[in-house]
């Protein structure tokens, strides 16, 4: 790896209006952050608040900065540092070339991605991967977890997958991309359509017929019954969420295989969304014949739940005995996936995944 001695890594948290810019070193962050303007419509000002934002954390740090490293809105071409036709960046449409504008800036090597594959890398070297093995340990239980598989429930359906500590980017920077997979009640349509705050908000107004244009936050409120509206339909939003979500989530595990993370702003309905997330993750799926699998090869358990957790982490693996000898062997028969939101906060973990793929490519 990198020498993590010689500095930190800056990095910015992009919003559609506001950019907030770090720095991160050892995995923690060592400035306060400082905010400018986004000017997602003039790209001159947009630029300039970028490199504003940099030089203004620069000013802080007791060394020279190693590297620059970030998400940034997709569409792109991450690997050569290009934003392409951003629905929410209008000043960035035909492609602008933002890493290499940064690198001749700064002088220094410049990564980007999205934030889905950044909040992955950063739970699965510093977050729930971590965290869920030192339990599994403690409990006494062999099983060690290496690949991690983490969604974020926001604006969009996000997603990102680590295998073995390795980040999937995909040859076209496409790796672990869940937001276009088909929708479960209509195929025809996007996964996002039903796993975003759209989603939340439409859902909420066909089921209350409520009207007036209420933020998730609010829909999570009457919910919980702390603000007046239609808690049954409010109820019923997040968990048709949980529910197309874990459609999704479970066509993905059949390739990944791996430990599932929930980021977002919406995932703090996790209460609500979770369980009806798990129970779709159970289901079934048939033959033509009638004969019924489990729609997993492995049981989901929603680690938010201290009763299910407690299962997960039990140790049920077996001692075999090794044919014509008289040495053993662990038999892990039951196979089990754990669902977990995240311990760091989607932001920190972007962060981190951000700091640790620049020493990754720097190494």
């Amino acid at each position: 790896m990198y020498n993590r001695e010689k500095g930190a890594v800056l990095t910015l948290d992009a919003g559609g209006t506001n950019f907030v810019f770090s720095a991160i070193k050892d995995n923690k962050e060592v400035v306060d952050p400082v905010d400018f303007p986004a000017y997602p419509d003039d790209l001159h000002k947009c630029l300039n608040s970028i490199v504003t934002g940099f030089k203004e954390v620069i000013k802080h740090l007791k060394s020279d900065p190693i590297a620059i490293s970030f998400a940034f809105p997709g569409p792109a071409d991450y690997e050569n540092g290009i934003i392409g036709d951003l629905p929410n960046f209008p000043a960035f449409r035909g492609g602008v070339a933002l890493g290499p504008y940064l690198k001749e800036k700064f002088g220094l090597p410049v990564f980007i991605n999205n934030d889905g594959n950044l909040f992955a890398y950063g739970e699965a070297l510093a977050g729930a991967l971590p965290e869920i093995n030192k339990q599994l340990e403690a409990a006494g239980n062999p099983k060690r977890y290496r690949n991690l598989l983490a969604v974020t429930l926001g604006t969009g359906f996000g997603g990102g997958v680590v295998i073995d500590n390795r980040l999937l980017t995909g040859d076209n920077g496409c790796g672990g991309d869940v937001w276009i997979s088909a929708n479960k009640y209509d195929h025809h349509l996007l996964a996002e359509e039903g796993v975003s705050i759209r989603a939340v908000k439409r859902e909420y107004r066909e089921l209350s017929g409520d009207e007036s244009d209420i933020s998730p936050k609010e829909i999570f409120e009457i919910a919980e019954g702390t603000k007046t509206g239609n808690r049954e339909a409010a109820i019923k939003s997040f968990e048709r969420l949980g529910e197309i979500a874990g459609f999704t989530i479970s066509e993905s595990l059949n390739i990944v295989d791996g430990l599932v993370v929930i980021g977002g702003g919406i995932a703090n309905a996790h209460k609500y969304i979770l369980p009806a997330m798990i129970k779709e993750m159970n289901g079934v799926r048939k033959t033509v014949k009638g004969d019924i699998f489990p729609r997993l090869q492995m049981k989901a358990y929603n680690l938010e739940d201290e009763n299910e957790k407690a299962l997960f982490l039990n140790n049920e693996s077996e001692i075999v005995t090794i044919p014509e000898s008289n040495k053993t062997a662990t038999y892990h028969s039951v196979k089990k996936i754990g669902v977990w939101t995240s311990m760091l906060g989607t932001s920190k973990a972007i962060a981190i995944g951000a700091y640790n793929f620049a020493l990754n490519q720097l190494s």
